[in-house]
């Protein structure tokens, strides 16, 4: 058997997140539907099952996300058919035809001994993105930009984003998985504005008069982003916490009912989670190839502060 780690990204819009379900369009349907078919595997084999590094949500997107697969060798060989390429490669070529338009596979490489895609994980990076007023709205961004019409107080969301750094029991923003907790540690957690940026400058080698009266626009420019790195996330985690500092930037809560939701870990209606279309899992990080076991196993173990 050989494990293959895949890295690749999807469009969240249509797909009733990663999870597998009957009768349901789910990324983690769609890819193993795909495997089955080049593999030439029932669709239910077992041995197409795929571990993610985080799974997301119905809607939520991701640029970059990681999974592994147990595979036999003579399965991936007879991938190379009439290719003159190693079969890792022949794999990845058929996949790429075979996967549909909204998942786009990045890469396929044997994986080192002891990775696990979800437990060897080191950290992951989310980032929200947000439309306010004041910000051009674009129309095109829709399926990944949640349009918020108040004016948003990003020094205040800042004061209540910095107190989610560290470990803490994040059970005021997220569920637990049976078994689990709500305990992880943050990183980092911060707003930024994009800044406005042209794609054209204007100024004496423009290339055209009318560049002076309009400047072709970054697609993101104006908008206002979240980003958090964390060692994991619990469901619903990072969504929620956006949905209470919006509301703590829109002026409907102030910064010290913020840290009321964390000095008190409880679940309730205000602190929960906002749409879904402004998430994207952006990075996975994972340690260097001889500490991979030892992250894995640890990592199982269940968090206590």
């Amino acid at each position: 058997m050989i494990r293959l780690r895949i890295d690749f990204g999807y469009d969240g819009g249509a797909f009733y997140g990663w999870a597998k379900q009957p009768a349901l369009r789910t990324v983690q349907g769609e890819f193993e539907a795909a495997l089955a078919k080049i593999l030439r595997l029932p669709a239910d084999d077992p041995r197409l099952r795929l571990t993610v590094a985080g799974r997301t949500d119905t809607g939520v997107h991701a640029l970059h996300q990681v999974c592994h697969l147990d595979v036999d060798d003579a399965a991936i060989a007879a991938c190379v058919g009439h290719m003159d390429v190693e079969p890792v490669e022949a794999l990845r070529r058929r996949l790429t035809r075979v996967l549909p338009s909204d998942i786009a596979l990045h890469r396929v490489s044997v994986a080192p001994e002891g990775f696990d895609a979800r437990f060897s994980a080191l950290e992951r990076t989310y980032v929200y993105r947000v439309c306010d007023a004041g910000t051009l709205r674009d129309p095109r961004m829709r399926g990944f930009v949640l349009r918020v019409d108040d004016a948003l107080d990003v020094d205040a969301m800042n004061e209540a984003a910095a107190m989610t750094i560290g470990l803490h029991d994040f059970g005021s923003f997220a569920t637990p998985n049976p078994g689990g907790t709500t305990i992880r540690e943050v990183k980092y957690a911060h707003w930024d504005r994009v800044p406005v940026r042209p794609l054209v400058a204007a100024g004496p080698d423009a290339v055209s008069d009318a560049v002076a009266h309009y400047v072709t626009p970054t697609a993101e420019s104006g908008l206002l982003c979240f980003t958090i790195v964390a060692d994991a996330f619990a469901r619903n985690m990072v969504r929620s916490l956006v949905g209470a500092c919006l509301r703590v930037g829109t002026g409907r809560r102030d910064v010290a009912w913020f840290r009321g939701k964390m000095a008190e870990p409880k679940r309730e209606g205000e602190s929960g989670p906002c749409p879904p279309q402004g998430l994207t899992l952006e990075h996975v990080a994972y340690p260097p190839d001889d500490r991979l076991a030892a992250r894995a196993e640890a990592i199982r173990a269940v968090r206590t502060l």
